[in-house]
């Protein structure tokens, strides 16, 4: 399925972000003190530090796998990401080794329904149109058999921002609240709203969530 964000996130505007954004890991701990004042690392643990090892994760929009490379470093070994743009995928095969990769759309996920005890998503339900969000979801809940994991911008209700000059390819929400409310099923585990120190970015927050299947 092409969009107006998949055709702009396999542009060279997502070629220069997939740049942009190959860090080496101490870099990658590096930015998100600077952002939150903790690292990943310890909010990953606080959220899924209790899940058994052996489980089987998916991350949509995984670009070069920096967040799956954090997983491994938990200690989970049963990684895979579904990337839409090539180019990401070749560069995350450089950086994580012993996870795989595959080619494909968050909107039609190419794996079975089940298949995964956890699905994920780092900064990526922000880039899904509002016409789209449902059906992102959707396929998230079909190909999880337990959680659903989520790191996104905060607001209260759907919000567009501007992007680098772009409009149309960013918004922030309330994405826990809205899975909840698309899947009653869904219980909330754990839920962090985690304010930026940045100067530039205070009064912005991101929340992080994990919802199971009861």
């Amino acid at each position: 399925m092409k969009t107006t964000q998949t055709n702009f996130w396999e542009s060279d505007f997502g070629k220069d972000y997939t740049e942009r954004n190959s860090h080496p890991i101490d870099k990658w701990n590096e930015i998100y003190i600077e952002r939150y004042g903790k690292t990943k690392l310890a909010l990953n643990e606080a959220f899924i530090g209790h899940l058994d090892k052996a489980s089987k994760i998916l991350e949509v929009g995984s670009n070069t796998g920096m967040q799956l490379r954090g997983f491994q470093q938990h200690g989970f070994h049963n990684l895979f990401g579904v990337e839409i743009q090539w180019y990401a995928i070749q560069r995350a095969r450089d950086f994580v080794k012993q996870a795989s990769f595959v080619q494909g759309s968050a909107l039609d996920i190419p794996y079975k329904t089940g298949f995964f005890d956890m699905v994920c998503t780092h900064y990526v339900l922000i880039h899904i149109s509002p016409d789209d969000l449902g059906t992102v979801m959707d396929e998230m809940y079909r190909c999880s058999n337990r959680y659903i994991l989520g790191l996104e911008y905060d607001a209260d209700k759907i919000q567009e921002i501007g992007y680098r000059g772009n409009t149309n390819v960013l918004w922030k929400a309330n994405y826990c609240e809205l899975f909840m409310e698309r899947f009653p099923d869904l219980k909330l585990v754990k839920k962090e709203i985690v304010p930026y120190l940045t100067d530039d970015e205070k009064g912005n927050a991101d929340c992080m969530y994990l919802l199971e299947k009861s």
